[in-house]
């Protein structure tokens, strides 16, 4: 059976909900993950999502700043909603979906600290946060709930661009946040140490540019093409060969008053469960 889902920092939902919904009638993901909604659980526009088909959700939102959510077209379970770094920020809701009887997955969707702009945490506090968000991100391991026949999903924007070809320049970039060594070399540990499989470069060979992120500094993002990836969906060893495509779809970067990320689609035919 088929399973699609989708990642996108959408950088103020109520703001874009016109974009979301045009997305929506067009690629109809059966789960689709936002992050940036900027907006409390009780102002999110929980109407328009149903009237497009996704009755269910999990909301972690937070006043004029951060916010993730899960919408779904599957009901949703177990959701779970945890504050890293205890520092009160809404970045993480998981929740488990059945795309059919016997086959459960836990989504995990992040939005991790972006770090500020010098890359030093003892004189940036926000860098610090990062690096001490990122710390903590270890302790979540893909097979977590294998025991109980759960597969995994992670997504969301990391804010980090791991490879070399995740980034337009990686000599300039060396020294920028989201492309320093001890972020890269962190986020590469947390993906070996936690099981995880980057669908995305599964998919799309390290070999090939990527990006998910053009800045708003750039007066034409396209010409200029300075992007990085800084979105990503990661799974569960067992569900990497049930991956069937990945679209990233950078013209939605050019649509009217657009969030700088775009969004990111996995798609799976997943085998039925035993």
């Amino acid at each position: 059976m088929s399973f699609s889902l989708t990642t996108w920092n959408i950088n103020s939902v109520r703001l874009r909900m016109p974009l979301v919904q045009d997305f929506l009638k067009a690629k109809g993901p059966d789960v689709l993950c936002l992050q940036e909604t900027k907006c409390e659980n009780d102002s999110f526009p929980m109407a328009a999502f149903r009237k497009a088909g996704y009755e269910h959700a999990a909301i972690h939102g937070q006043k004029g700043y951060h916010g993730v959510a899960i919408l779904s077209k599957l009901p949703l379970s177990m959701i779970d909603r945890r504050d890293y770094c205890n520092m009160g920020d809404s970045r993480h809701v998981s929740a488990i979906v059945e795309p059919e009887k016997g086959r459960r997955i836990r989504v995990h969707n992040f939005y991790v600290p972006a770090g500020g702009d010098e890359p030093d945490p003892e004189i940036n506090p926000k860098f610090a946060h990062k690096l001490k968000f990122l710390d903590e991100m270890r302790l979540l391991h893909a097979e977590a709930e294998r025991h109980a026949g759960v597969s995994t999903i992670l997504v969301g924007d990391l804010n980090i661009a791991p490879l070399e070809t995740d980034v337009w320049s990686h000599k300039q970039l060396l020294k920028v946040v989201s492309h320093t060594p001890i972020e890269t070399e962190t986020l590469l540990d947390i993906q070996s140490s936690g099981a995880w499989v980057d669908l995305m470069r599964e998919f799309i060979p390290p070999s090939e540019k990527i990006y998910t992120w053009w800045s708003y500094r750039a007066k034409d993002w396209k010409a200029a093409n300075r992007g990085r990836r800084l979105d990503h969906i990661w799974s569960s060893a067992d569900l990497a060969p049930a991956l069937a495509s990945i679209e990233v779809l950078g013209a939605a970067r050019g649509w009217e008053r657009p969030s700088d990320h775009v969004p990111v689609t996995a798609a799976f035919q997943l085998r039925t469960a035993q």
